[in-house]
């Protein structure tokens, strides 16, 4: 394998239990260039329910006969699966066959034109899923408070969002760090100047005021007036697109919005070549091959993780990431992590020792090398890991942090 090939496809386990991540990935977030966009995934940890989940929990209040038949059914029913409609009418059979087949924003939006006769303003639905995420016990987790860290790309914060929960701003004035809110038409056009900045809800987000209305993307109607008529989120995501890789964290491959989010790039990845590569991070017990492959199908390479103790694997790889980000991490971390490596010949040292030794200078600009070169002198580091710095300034500049 020749040396481009090598470092195309050379990944950096940051630590044990970490998920291996990319290196292209890791230099294109040392440059600013990487979006993270979040699911509902990032907010179950603290409390907040998934899009299945929060169907299932509008249908307890709003109609319990149809929640019998909904909460009858395991998470993994699909398809075909067929269950037991009787005493439901017609339509309330009809939003549970479409629940069984995932499309959550159909199930919503058949719910109001049944129980409202429409699919806007202040429905019943809409008034019960902003009781459901204005819950008081839901607090940022360590997951929303690494994706405000690794949102930083200098001199502005950005990161996306589907959800309308505020636990990003939560996290970000926590961490003393507050961000701007945007949603929906008011979202800032997508550049590489300071003006891009802010936590940016692209499926709307709820007023801060209970009392108040907000204007959210819940039902496939409203995924058609803004991905459709209006193109708002697609004209958007087709910007970001082309000036940062995007990087999905919370989704799964069946999410309702990860089906639109997906279409509004996957079909011009082949036909422009500036759209830079978008990432996901997929969690599972053990590696399965075809959920991969799935994913690379849909235009996403997938950065697979152990979905074991609760996503704890995905936790851990955003908060040492964050920790060791060469925009905002902490130096003493990294200059630690160096002196521990080379106290270890570099003949016997792990692999994903070395791989994370190259990455710290291979990031670098010069200044920086200069510093990282005169630590591990100082640490009495042996000649090969002064010989791998060696290698790494020579490679051509176009593998390198500018």
């Amino acid at each position: 394998m020749d040396d481009d090939v090598a470092i195309e496809d050379r990944v950096v386990q940051m630590g044990p239990g970490i998920a291996a991540l990319p290196e292209r990935l890791l230099l294109a977030h040392a440059r600013g260039e990487v979006l993270f966009i979040c699911g509902a995934g990032i907010s179950r940890p603290a409390g907040l329910p998934d899009f299945r989940q929060l169907v299932l929990d509008v249908y307890a209040t709003l109609d319990a006969s149809t929640h019998s038949v909904l909460a009858g059914l395991p998470s993994g029913a699909c398809n075909q699966w067929q269950t037991n409609c009787g005493g439901l009418t017609d339509r309330q059979t009809a939003e549970v066959k479409r629940f069984i087949v995932g499309d959550y924003d159909v199930v919503l939006g058949m719910l109001e034109r049944r129980l409202d006769d429409q699919t806007r303003g202040d429905s019943q639905v809409r008034r019960r899923v902003s009781t459901i995420l204005r819950s008081d016990a839901a607090s940022p987790t360590a997951i929303h408070k690494a994706l405000i860290a690794l949102a930083e790309r200098g001199g502005a914060k950005t990161i996306v969002t589907t959800n309308f929960d505020r636990l990003l701003q939560v996290a970000a004035q926590r961490l003393r760090s507050p961000v701007e809110t945007y949603s929906l038409g008011s979202i800032p056009r997508p550049s590489r100047h300071s003006e891009f900045s802010g936590v940016l809800h692209i499926h709307g987000v709820l007023d801060k005021s209970p009392a108040r209305t907000a204007e959210l993307v819940l039902s496939d109607q409203d995924f058609g007036e803004f991905y459709l008529r209006r193109r708002v989120v697609p004209d958007f995501i087709y910007d970001a697109a082309r000036l940062y890789h995007l990087v999905l964290v919370g989704y799964s491959a069946n999410d309702p919005p990860m089906r639109y989010l997906l279409n509004a790039v996957a079909a011009d990845g082949k036909r422009f070549d500036d759209l830079k590569e978008r990432f996901t991070f997929f969690g599972s017990n053990s590696p399965d091959a075809v959920a991969l492959a799935d994913w690379n199908g849909r235009g996403i390479t997938p950065i697979h993780y152990d979905s074991a103790n609760g996503h704890d694997a995905l936790r851990a790889t955003l908060e040492r990431w964050a920790a060791l980000s060469a925009i905002n991490g902490k130096k003493e971390i990294v200059d630690a992590e160096l002196r521990r490596i080379v106290k270890t010949s570099w003949s016997v040292a792990k692999e994903s020792d070395r791989d994370l030794f190259d990455h710290f200078f291979r990031r670098s600009n010069a200044s920086e090398r200069v510093r990282l070169s005169a630590l591990i002198s100082d640490a009495r580091a042996e000649i090969e890991w002064l010989d791998a710095v060696v290698k790494i300034c020579a490679e051509p500049a176009r593998r390198r942090m500018p």
